[in-house]
This record gives structure tokens, C-alpha cells and sequence, in this order.
């Protein structure tokens, strides 16, 4: 339901975030391996800024660098989105080989060589790595997670792509890491927190099985697990990378799928984070042509401007979108500041459970966008993670990031507008239903 309260409370974020992006996750490849082409994603771009009762659906979160079916070419979403003019928060996917990682490195270096400038103005920040940490604990080994990896290994890939950028087009664009709110909290992860410019969290109410997880409580365990990631963030920006409730599928413990309950979510949760929180939901479109179960797309299988249930928020007045020709503003990443990020402040010790609610995690599959594997639900966060992840046999294409079980990710709208600095903080969100 809707109610203005919702829209007074995010109000009250906007001093903060007074420019912020939002979009959809989109990911390389189609449920039978065909790679996802230039010509789908344009179409997939202009759909979302096109998208019924809604405005600013102008950002792309990306899973990977790499166009599907190639070893190390760059994603064909590139061209696409300098043709329509989108936003993108760039993916380099880990948890395989060195060899797969030098691969998504020359992808980059490609398409900073291949796009210049205009590549440039449509990044708005690099994520080095999708629920890794998350896959190589106790918890996502559990749940059968692709490889994941340890915090000194995302540490060595976030400093290795901040080096390739450096000196580039893309100097001085953020690089950080998403990942869910349990793995964050985990102290022993400290060191991940600490090389990014920003932290991007991917939360699932509907996962968390092992707690009351209606649609009632949906809001509530949402802005939790999105809090419970801002304290530990030490002043840095906390985008909300993947989020949404399916429209069908089987049932969560008490977490119903149905479009009534996807459209309850969306109004108490993305109408309260989008123009204010850098928010990237999932999803716009489910993979095809075989549909997910649960399903998440907002307008199903069949592209289409007509959603399957009324996204509009109160007090929207849609605008048109920017101009082909504006480009996004730089974004202060640590390397171009003086001070530097804020250090973060302690996380929990290992040993205790934080309040906040367990997160399951969040669909992230980089190469045909599927539902997320059901997560851990409730739990407290894993141990410390030590191992590195084991060693997955090279491929060429993106490997399918595994589904997280964890929280908040975050980010908004679809504007050219600045993103916070990393010097900023990023404002807790009250919860009035919980």
C-alpha cells in the first residue's frame, strides 16, 4: 500500500543523496547460452527509461566485462549504453581462475582503448566482484554457491583493476565490491571494506526463511539488513545492488510470491530508496527463453514498456530522459581525494550475531540474469573466512555468480547526477514498521 509517510522518510535522505542513479541488473547470456547482443541490451535500455508509471530507470548494473561467448572481448551493453545514453556500474567477475580474472582485465582495457570518453561519462563506478566472500562461507558452500573467494584475494582484485584504470579515461571512477550484509559484518572481512570507495549490497527479504518473512515484514527486514551494512561502512557510500520480490514461484517460509505482494514490496521499499539511495533492482526482465522459478521481472518474459503490476510512486511526476548528449558527472573515488575514505568502524566481532536480520542473498547471475539460488535465512554471519576459493577451471565466458544470501544493495536512480563521495556518509534509514 501506498502511504506518505513512506515518501516523507525517504525525503529525509535526500540532503544526503541529492543526486543519485537507478536501474535494473542485467546480465550477459540467455538461459540457452546465447549471448546477450548490442541490439538487446539498447532495446533493454530504452524499455526501462521507457517503463510505465515510472521515471529515471535510466543506470545498468553490469555482472561481468566480458560479452557472452567471447574469452576477453568487451560486453557488447557498452556501445549500447553510449548509444542510448545509460548509466553503467561496471562488473568484473571473480571466483575462478587467474586466468578468468586477466580476462576480464583485458576486457576492460579494451573498452577503455575501443570507447574512450564516452565510455568514461557513462560509468559510474566499477564493482570488483559479486557475493564472494559470501560463496566461500561455511553458508554459501552450504547452499552449493560457486566458488567464492577470501577477503586478501577481492583485496588483490580491487587494487589490480584500480591499477588498470589508473592513468586511464577511467581514473578516479569508485571501485568497491558487492556482496551481502552478513559478509560485510564479519570482522575478519574488514580488509574488503577498506580497499573500496563504496560497498554495494544485495538483499532478499523473501530468502530469509528461517525468520518471519511475510510481506508484512519484507520493509522492515530490508532497511535492517541495509543499516546493519551503513555501520560497518565507515562513512561509505552503501548502494543497494539487488532487491525485489518475485511475482511467482514457491514459498519462503511466509514469504508469499505474488504480483500483489512483488507490487507491496516495491512501494514500501524501492519508492522509498529510488531518487535517494543508489538502487539497481532486480530485475526488469526474467531470463528466457526457459522462465525462473521464482520469477522476479517486472514485466515477466516478453519485453515490454507495460509492467505486470503498477510501479508508480507517490508523487511521481515523470520526466523526460536526459539528452543523448549529457554524460555523467565524475564521482570522487578514494584515489582522487586527498583525505581519503573514511576508515570504517568496527565491525562485530565474529562471534556475535548482529540484530539485523539475516539476508538472502540476491540473484546475481551474471550470465543470464535467473532467479537467485534460495540463500541462508536468519542466520548469523559465517566465521571468519580464510580459504581462497578453489580453483575453477577456465572458460572463457562469465561464470553464473551465484545467488547471496544476504542483504541491502544498493543504488538509485537513473540520473547523470553526482553519486556521493566516498568522503560522505551514508544515512541510516528508519524503519516505521519495524
Amino acid at each position: 500500500m501506498r502511504t506518505s509517510s513512506l515518501v516523507s522518510l525517504a525525503g529525509a535522505l535526500s540532503t544526503t543523496y541529492a543526486q543519485v542513479y537507478q536501474g535494473f541488473n542485467y546480465g550477459s547470456l540467455f538461459t540457452d547460452g546465447a549471448p546477450v547482443t548490442r541490439q538487446d541490451f539498447e532495446d533493454r535500455f530504452n524499455t526501462a527509461r521507457q517503463l510505465q508509471g515510472t521515471s529515471g530507470f535510466t543506470s545498468a548494473r553490469l555482472f561481468t566485462m566480458i560479452q557472452g561467448r567471447t574469452p576477453n572481448s568487451p560486453i557488447e551493453a557498452i556501445p549500447a549504453a553510449i548509444a542510448t545514453n545509460t548509466q553503467l556500474l561496471l562488473g568484473v567477475f571473480l571466483s575462478n581462475t587467474d586466468e578468468q580474472f586477466e580476462n576480464e582485465q583485458t576486457a576492460l582495457r579494451a573498452a577503455i582503448s575501443q570507447y574512450g570518453q564516452d565510455f568514461a561519462d557513462r560509468v559510474i563506478g566499477i564493482s570488483v566482484g559479486s557475493e564472494d566472500l559470501y560463496r566461500i562461507s561455511p553458508t554459501g558452500i552450504e547452499n552449493l554457491s560457486n566458488p567464492g573467494e577470501g577477503p586478501d584475494a577481492v583485496v588483490r582484485r580491487i587494487n589490480a583493476v584500480r591499477s588498470t584504470i589508473s592513468g586511464t579515461v577511467l581514473s578516479g571512477k569508485p571501485v568497491g565490491h558487492v556482496d551481502t550484509w552478513t559478509a560485510y559484518v564479519n570482522s575478519s572481512n574488514n580488509a574488503v571494506i577498506e580497499a573500496c570507495d563504496f560497498l554495494g549490497t544485495d538483499a532478499y527479504p523473501y530468502f530469509q526463511n528461517t525468520q518471519a518473512n511475510s510481506i508484512e515484514n519484507g520493509e522492515s527486514l530490508f532497511f535492517d539488513a541495509y543499516n546493519a551494512t551503513v555501520s560497518v561502512a565507515g562513512g561509505r557510500p552503501v548502494w543497494i545492488t539487488e532487491t525485489g520480490w518475485p511475482v511467482s514461484g514457491p514459498t519462503q517460509n511466509e514469504a508469499v510470491p505474488s504480483l500483489e505482494n512483488a507490487q507491496t514490496y516495491w512501494d514500501r521499499v524501492g519508492c522509498r530508496v529510488f531518487g535517494n539511495i543508489n538502487t539497481f533492482w532486480f530485475t526488469l526482465q526474467d531470463a528466457f527463453p526457459t522462465s525462473p522459478s521464482p520469477s522476479f521481472g517486472v514485466v515477466g518474459t516478453t519485453l515490454s514498456t507495460t509492467p505486470l503490476y503498477d510501479l508508480s510512486c507517490p508523487g511521481d511526476s515523470p520526466s523526460p530522459p536526459p539528452s543523448s548528449s549529457s554524460s555523467a558527472p565524475p564521482i570522487p573515488s578514494r584515489e582522487a581525494t586527498s583525505s581519503g575514505a573514511t576508515e570504517p568502524s568496527s565491525a562485530p566481532s565474529t562471534g556475535g550475531t548482529p540484530d539485523a536480520p539475516s539476508t538472502a542473498g540476491t540473484p546475481d547471475t551474471p550470465s543470464t540474469g535467473e532467479a537467485p539460488d534460495a540463500p541462508s535465512t536468519g542466520e548469523a554471519p559465517d566465521a571468519p573466512s580464510t580459504g581462497e576459493a578453489p580453483d575453477a577451471p577456465s572458460t572463457g565466458e562469465t561464470p553464473d555468480a551465484p545467488s547471496t544470501g544476504e542483504t541491502p544493495d544498493a543504488p538509485s536512480t537513473g540520473e547523470t547526477p553526482d553519486a556521493p563521495s566516498p568522503d560522505q556518509s551514508t544515512p541510516s534509514v528508519e524503519n516505521p514498521s519495524g
